[in-house]
């Protein structure tokens, strides 16, 4: 049945598979580089360009970090719109000085965006294999589940652009720069989707809502997914591509791997990300615990 609710640097163990995984940050390192000194951060394969800010003014981001944790869908979801709410209640007081992300996994479920069909479930929606919850998100039916990075951004776009666009753009862009940056993957957008892609397969989803120019839900990468829940969905409506995960770009069908080697690629994929997120919104990360946050 369908739910709704109201309103880093180190070595891989050896293995046959050649892996060539570079980074230069240790894991779960929370410095990040400063931004080059140009007016401009160019997209890949984009005209479209980001600000670059001076460090000493770039706007403070809290930083929920729970990335190794499995939170339920439903309490993460609870989680966004009560900071939506508190934030557009700072914006009517003109006292908004700061954004948040929520870096975290989630138990198996699948999610339903606004114009989501049933024809893409390919199972009885009253007798599902994981909690199922429509969502006001954009976009079609997706899974999450253990081994995929979700990142959830309430930005306030008045202090970075007002342009939802640009904004999808940018969640690309992280995971673009995350997957090339540390693993040397060529990663791309494919014209009229959202997502990352690499060739004919879709690595990280992409889906957002924004209430008042304030942003939630946001994206999602496969990195040790066990990717068969999706065959049970057309994944985002797509049915003529495939899905994929970092383990099976680097070790193919062997994915079978360690627990070691799969804490490995969390911890990596995880640093990276939020690196990259760091540099493409420009932002000052400040992490914070569930307690600091009163959720």
């Amino acid at each position: 049945m369908i739910s709704t609710v109201s309103s880093s640097l180190f070595t891989l163990p050896s293995t046959s598979t050649n892996i060539n995984i570079k980074s230069n940050h240790p894991p779960n390192s929370l410095s990040f580089p400063r931004a080059a000194c140009s007016e401009t951060l160019s997209f890949h394969d984009s005209t479209t360009t980001i600000p670059v800010v001076n460090e000493a003014i770039k706007r403070r981001c809290e930083c929920l970090d729970l990335y190794k944790e499995l939170v339920p869908y439903k309490v993460a979801w609870e989680w966004q719109k009560s900071l939506v709410q508190r934030r557009c209640s700072l914006i009517e007081k003109e006292e908004d000085s700061s954004d948040t992300v929520i870096v975290l996994q989630h138990p198996s479920v699948y999610t339903l965006g606004t114009g989501s069909l049933k024809e893409h479930m390919n199972f009885d929606v009253n007798n599902a294999p994981f909690e199922v919850y429509r969502t006001e998100r954009g976009g079609e039916v997706t899974y999450h589940g253990p081994g995929q990075i979700v990142i959830y951004p309430i930005l306030n776009l008045r202090h970075h652009k007002t342009d939802l666009h640009w904004y999808l753009r940018c969640l690309e862009e992280v995971v673009i720069r995350a997957l090339s940056s540390t693993f040397s993957i060529s990663a791309s957008r494919v014209k009229g989707f959202t997502g990352v892609w690499i060739g004919n397969e879709k690595i990280a989803a992409v889906g957002i809502r924004a209430s008042r120019w304030v942003t939630y839900h946001g994206l999602a990468m496969n990195v040790t997914s066990d990717l068969t829940p999706f065959m049970h969905i057309v994944p985002c409506g797509i049915k003529d591509k495939e899905v994929t995960s970092l383990k099976q770009l680097l070790f193919g069908t062997k994915t079978d791997t360690s627990e070691v080697i799969d804490s490995m690629l969390i911890d990596m994929a995880h640093e990276s990300l939020i690196r990259e997120f760091s540099e493409v919104f420009q932002v000052s990360l400040d992490f914070k615990s569930v307690t600091d946050f009163n959720l």
